[in-house]
This record gives C-alpha cells, sequence and structure tokens, in this order.
C-alpha cells in the first residue's frame, strides 16, 4: 500500500516557481530542504554563524513540529557552511540543539549560498518512531 505524502510549506513564493517543499513526510520519515537564517524577509545573525545556525535550528524544530515530529526523531543533519574555519561556533549551537540527540551529521564548506549574506544552510532527516 503507498504511503501518504505531505508537502510542508514556507509560503515562500519560491516554492512554486523552484518547485519545491519547505518539507516533504511520507510515513514515517520527514526531510527537511535547506534552511537558512531568514526571519521576515531579512538576514538573522549577519556575520555570525552561530547566531544563524541557532535560528536554522529554531525552523527546523518548528517544522518538525508541524509535521508530528521533534528534534529527537532527527537522524541526519547536513550543514552547509561557507567557511569551514567558523566550524566551532556552527558546531557549538549545532551541539546545543542535539547534544542529548546526537543525530548523524555532515559539515561541508561550499563556495557559497544562494545569498552572500548566509554563511550557513542546514538539511535534515528525521524518521519518527513506530
Amino acid at each position: 500500500m503507498p504511503q501518504s505524502r505531505t508537502n510542508i510549506s514556507s509560503g515562500s513564493p519560491w516554492e512554486a516557481t523552484v518547485g519545491y517543499s519547505r518539507a516533504v513526510k511520507i510515513g514515517a520519515v520527514i526531510e527537511i530542504s535547506g534552511t537558512v537564517a531568514v526571519e521576515d524577509g531579512q538576514v538573522v545573525g549577519l556575520e555570525d554563524p552561530y547566531v544563524q545556525t541557532k535560528v536554522i535550528l529554531k525552523k527546523i524544530e518548528t517544522v518538525l513540529i508541524e509535521a508530528g515530529a521533534s528534534l529527537k526523531d532527527v537522524v541526519r543533519t547536513r550543514i552547509f557552511v561557507t567557511d569551514i574555519s567558523q566550524w566551532e561556533a556552527v558546531g557549538r549551537a549545532h551541539g546545543e540543539f542535539f547534544g542529548e540527540i546526537r543525530p548523524c551529521t555532515t559539515m561541508v564548506e561550499v563556495a557559497r549560498l544562494i545569498a552572500p549574506e548566509y554563511m550557513v544552510e542546514i538539511e535534515t532527516t528525521a524518521i519518527l518512531e513506530n
């Protein structure tokens, strides 16, 4: 029997233009798209990767709750940074959210993200327990 699919929207006009969803839930699996530190159309934490990471993870937590999950259901995070020398600040913020949960994670440096103000972008996978 096919699993039901739920697309979760952020309301961003880019979702329709680019053809993506903020998150997709199929059965027990929730995939959350790359998330950046934007609130009310403004980048939060300019030049501060620690602040950007905290804002991002709080946004991810909100989406998880909307999908019927929590941070405890996260099994993987993928962290993209524009300056790997800032890994400790990003890692410290990640640890504040996931220190006890300890999902698999990857942090990689990329040449740039979609806007120069973004220093961090994070994707997440969560799996609900039955």
